[in-house]
């Protein structure tokens, strides 16, 4: 899926529905972060926190890759995750959002 192009309208468009997800994602992540570190009583909790934060960081740094070559599966795997709607994707020609909504459902 390398060799899709990319219309500068496309462009505009995949640009804000991926901060859109991003957006969405580390504000979910924020208030789980907040709700954990509000709980935590000793040691054990705030290392747990911390491997959590980890994860989470190498995870989302992972996700969120804006390259063109690679954007149909970003976008496949947030709208499978649920931090994008297909409809988000509109501005989209047809066969990118065809192969996202594919992708998603597998």
């Amino acid at each position: 899926m390398s060799d899709l192009v990319w219309s500068d309208a496309e462009k505009e468009v995949a640009q804000i529905a991926f901060n859109r997800a991003y957006e969405r994602e580390i504000a979910a992540l924020i208030q789980d972060v907040s709700t954990q570190a509000a709980s935590i009583a000793a040691l054990e909790d705030l290392w747990r926190l911390h491997d959590f934060l980890s994860a989470r960081r190498h995870d989302v740094d992972g996700k969120y890759d804006y390259r063109y070559s690679v954007l149909v599966f970003v976008f496949s795997r947030l709208v499978k995750e649920g931090w994008l709607q297909l409809d988000e994707l509109e501005g989209l020609e047809q066969s990118k959002v065809s192969k996202i909504a594919a992708l998603a459902r597998m």
